[in-house]
C-alpha cells in the first residue's frame, strides 16, 4: 500500500472507549496505524459489498456476515489466526456496526481489536445516500472498485 497522508488528516486521533474490545477509532487513524505497520486491516463486510461498492488494497477481506441471508461466518475464527501476533486489528464495516460485533469476537480470540468508526460508507444522508456523511472513502483514504 502506497503512502497517503489523508486530506481530512485533523479528524480525530483518539481511541474511544468501547465494552468488549479496545475501543472505537477514526478511519484516519485506522489507516496510520496500518501504514505503521502496527495494525491488520480486517474488512468484514460482505463478499457482495467489497465486489460492488469497493475495496481497501491490502486489507484483509474476511467477511463477518454472508450475503445472501447475512448468515454468519463459520470462517471468520480460523480466518483471524492470519493476523500476525502482536499486531493490532483494525475491523471495518460498511457504516461502523457489524465491525463492533467482529471487534468483541476478536477480542475474545485474544486480540487487540478496534472498531472504525464510520466504516467504509459512512453514515446515510437526508436523501438515505452513504458517502456524504464520513467513511473511509470520505476521508480520501486508499480503496479501489472493479
Amino acid at each position: 500500500m502506497k503512502t497517503v497522508t489523508p486530506p481530512n488528516a485533523s479528524a480525530s486521533f483518539q481511541v474511544q472507549p468501547a465494552s468488549g474490545y479496545a475501543g472505537d477509532i477514526a478511519p484516519p487513524l485506522a489507516f496510520a496505524w496500518v501504514q505503521a505497520g502496527e495494525a491488520v486491516l480486517v474488512d468484514v463486510r460482505s463478499d457482495a459489498e467489497r465486489e460492488w461498492v469497493g475495496y481497501v488494497p491490502g486489507a484483509l477481506a474476511l467477511a463477518w456476515k454472508q450475503w445472501p441471508g447475512m448468515v454468519m461466518n463459520a470462517g471468520f475464527d480460523d480466518g483471524l489466526k492470519s493476523v500476525p501476533a502482536g499486531k493490532k486489528v483494525v475491523l471495518l464495516c460498511r457504516s461502523g456496526v457489524r465491525s463492533i460485533a467482529a471487534a468483541r469476537r476478536a477480542s475474545e480470540l485474544g486480540l487487540e481489536a478496534y472498531n472504525i468508526l464510520e466504516g467504509f460508507e459512512g453514515d446515510p444522508d437526508d436523501q438515505g445516500h452513504r458517502g456524504q456523511r464520513g467513511g473511509w472513502r470520505f476521508h480520501g483514504l486508499p480503496w479501489c472498485q472493479k
